[in-house]
């Protein structure tokens, strides 16, 4: 009997291992998912579509904080930040890659430090590093805090 209880509850933590795991990859891809279309949103050629794709990842009530730059958001004034952007040409390419540094993964958060690769002067170069919190709901980023 003790061996069948030993063998049940290993049962139950490995499945509550792939459980998490599980969880963690779906997050990192949601995560990697939000950066591709950013990068392609940053690019000359942009076009609103892109910042449609990007936006299906948010909840219906996202928030952005970025206290540095102007403090709360909400979805529909950050949506209409980044079609003023591009539409006045600050999606010029500048931007060329990002590159995640480090990731931690939480039960329904992820924070990221990363770093975007930025043209300048003709050459590829790493700007500092940036912190970013990114808290999700039902499979959706629900608020991103930024900590830079």
């Amino acid at each position: 009997m003790t061996l069948l209880m030993a063998i049940g509850i290993n049962s139950t933590q490995i499945f509550a291992q792939e459980a998490t795991v599980e969880h963690k990859d779906s997050l990192n891809a949601i995560i990697d998912q939000y950066y591709k279309l950013n990068l392609k949103i940053f690019q000359s050629n942009s076009v609103v579509k892109d910042i449609d794709d990007v936006f299906k990842l948010f909840t219906d009530d996202f928030t952005y904080t970025h206290p540095k730059y102007g403090g709360l958001y909400t979805r529909e004034v950050l949506y209409n930040g980044y079609v003023r952007n591009q539409k006045n040409g600050g999606y010029d390419g500048g931007v060329m890659d990002v590159r995640i540094i480090n990731r931690i993964v939480g039960l329904n958060g992820v924070v990221i430090e990363r770093q975007y690769i930025e043209k300048k002067n003709g050459k590829a170069v790493a700007g500092d590093p940036q912190m970013t919190l990114f808290e999700f709901r039902d499979g959706k980023i629900s608020s991103i805090f930024e900590y830079w």
